[in-house]
């Protein structure tokens, strides 16, 4: 058996007329869901605009991180660092990216701080990641 739910109508008490009962919103229900609308959505789009923009710093912090890294060893490796060019970029792929060398002494002990600091923009706005590592200065005799 199913349950059917039935309407009773509505009665005038003074005429003993059916008043029609009516379904839907109210005006000032429509007008409420509108500002509620009206406010959230400012919000809403705020927030995936600021979640898109992280997400691409991420993405190009980790491009700029594995760049950095694979040029920093190839100059450490190859020992390039020594005489080097302190900036360049990462060719026609990577067009966006460009490095810079910075070499410090670290203490007595002929080592060097060697930090490679990658550029790269996002959305307007140039970002970098810098990485470094020490060498020691081979003596020649």
């Amino acid at each position: 058996m199913n349950a059917v739910a039935f309407r009773t109508p509505l009665w005038d008490s003074a005429s003993r007329t059916v008043l029609r009962q009516v379904d839907g919103f109210t005006f000032p229900e429509v007008l409420a869901a509108m500002l509620l609308a009206a406010a959230v959505i400012p919000v809403t789009l705020k927030g995936i605009s600021i979640a898109n923009r992280v997400s691409v710093l991420a993405e190009r912090q980790a491009i700029a991180i594995h760049l950095a890294e694979g040029h920093l060893n190839e100059l450490v490796v190859t020992e390039q660092w020594q005489s080097t060019s302190a900036k360049g970029s990462f060719g026609l792929e990577w067009s966006d990216y460009r490095w810079i060398l910075v070499k410090e002494n670290w203490g007595e002990d002929n080592l060097y701080l060697l930090t490679v600091i990658v550029y790269f923009p996002v959305q307007g706005r140039e970002q970098y990641v810098r990485l470094s590592t020490l060498v020691e200065m081979e003596e020649s005799s």
